[in-house]
């Protein structure tokens, strides 16, 4: 019997269990951990359940969108991890090369059945339709990479955090669990099934895939992995979760708990996340401010991209409010515009924008405060809005550990007025939230801020 609660599990089609079956099939896609993962749990349930073993497959593909090495070496990192990890609970993990729903279909044949995680970008549903439109079994999907599952806190796009926080607060205790532990019945890891890649060497990897090498890894300072999440979780529990709600602005500072890059690549989950920030001894303020980030702006995110599927990237995906008044002024005078190669090598007058940049570039991350002044200053020095918007995406999603999220996603789109409400008017932002460099000064210490970066580049 499966532990998971119902809410998670959502059947993509209406086949049966196949009866001759040789193995119940988890493909691994979004939730790529060994360690509280409900996909999984399910899987060696029903695995259990049908006398057969379960065996684990990930199909390894540069043909997503915006990827490159620096994701490619993060993620591949974590996978080689969580696949030591499996097997030390008798279950095999074969990373085979190609695009990940014709890798789940060929193994689909001997499969009992077939289940999978969540995803909720564009690319990610359209896989799994495939497979369940083309696989001969019963194909199930676990929810896992959100606290409380999408459908279950809203039936709709939400127009802010306040209109979706009641909602996920009605559930919270329900699924604030982490999933039971099932003991496997039957290893895998003598199974006659293919192998798999081997992941001992991951520079020897990448270079099998036709990949953007233009953005280089940044294993010095970031390293993927689902122990290495919980090494930084637990030096941030440890030194920067007690005041947290003060400092989390001071972009001069530590206190972050590098969390987004992890939680993107299914390393680790954000229920696990959550019980344990709530276990540390800190004050209920700092807790608070940290939930709030992780639970409800997140599951934001979530519901803008799963709502809003054909528009979340797009600059229609913004209120009309926002639109129509960066419309009005679209031809105001700027102070300064620059072009995107300039953007690109942080080649403007602002050095704290700059710093920004070359944080970006060379750690693959960026505090959040700056992230907002980045995004803000895009808007204010392109040519229009519109362009605006495309330039900041694709400098978040070639760049950032994180990008390409719907965290991102949203985020971007917050820049330009998404679940944020009108302010007062001005020249080229219209009513949309401006930022200030002096804004930047009086409430950080920004030039403290370019001090760090520059310390961070020079061991990257």
């Amino acid at each position: 019997m499966s532990p998971i609660d119902p809410a998670r599990i959502q059947p993509l089609n209406e086949d049966s269990p196949r009866a001759d079956g040789e193995y119940v099939l988890y493909w691994m896609e979004q939730s790529r951990r060994a360690d509280d993962n409900p996909a999984l749990e399910h899987a060696i349930a029903r695995a259990n359940d049908a006398a057969a073993p379960v065996l684990v497959v990930f199909g390894l593909t540069a043909d997503v969108p915006s990827a490159n090495l620096r994701h490619l070496t993060f993620m591949l990192e974590g996978l080689r991890e969580t696949k030591a990890a499996l097997a030390d609970r008798g279950i095999r993990l074969a990373v085979q090369q190609g695009p990940p729903p014709e890798v789940a279909l060929s193994w689909a044949e001997d499969a009992v059945e077939v289940v999978t995680d969540r995803g909720y970008l564009r690319h990610q549903k359209r896989w799994r339709r495939r497979v369940a439109d083309e696989a001969s079994c019963r194909v199930t999907q676990v929810e896992g990479d959100v606290v409380v599952p999408v459908e279950t806190a809203s039936n709709k796009a939400e127009y802010a955090a306040r209109t979706l926080r009641p909602k996920i607060h009605e559930h919270l205790d329900r699924f604030l669990e982490r999933p039971g532990r099932v003991a496997l019945d039957r290893p895998s890891l003598e199974s006659d099934a293919p192998t798999g890649l081997p992941l001992d060497d991951l520079r020897g990897l990448t270079d099998r895939l036709d990949l953007d090498e233009s953005v280089p890894p940044v294993s010095s300072l970031h390293r993927g992995g689902a122990s290495e999440a919980r090494a930084v979780l637990e030096g941030f529990r440890a030194e920067h979760l007690d005041g947290y709600d003060e400092n989390r602005n001071q972009v001069q500072s530590q206190a972050v708990s590098h969390m987004s890059k992890y939680l993107h690549f299914g390393q680790i989950s954000p229920v696990a996340l959550a019980l344990q920030i709530q276990d540390t001894p800190a004050p209920a303020d700092d807790v608070d401010a940290y939930l709030e980030e992780l639970i409800f702006r997140r599951e934001l995110a979530v519901n803008h991209v799963h709502f809003r599927p054909d528009t979340y990237d797009r600059y229609e995906c913004l209120p009309e409010w926002a639109r129509e008044s960066l419309a009005e002024h679209a031809d105001d005078e700027r102070s300064h515009t620059y072009s995107a190669a300039e953007l690109d090598g942080g080649e403007t007058h602002d050095p704290y924008w700059n710093a920004a940049m070359k944080e970006m570039r060379t750690t693959g991350y960026m505090h959040n405060y700056m992230r907002m002044y980045w995004g803000k200053k895009i808007l204010e020095w392109s040519p229009d809005p519109r362009t605006a918007f495309e330039r900041t995406l694709r400098l978040n999603n070639r760049y950032f550990l994180d990008g390409r999220d719907p965290n991102s996603f949203a985020n971007v789109a917050w820049i330009f007025g998404l679940h944020d409400r009108g302010w007062k008017e001005r020249p080229v932002y219209g009513k949309v939230r401006y930022m200030s460099r002096g804004g930047l000064e009086r409430k950080a210490d920004p030039e403290a801020y370019v001090e760090k970066v520059d310390r961070q580049a020079a061991q990257a």
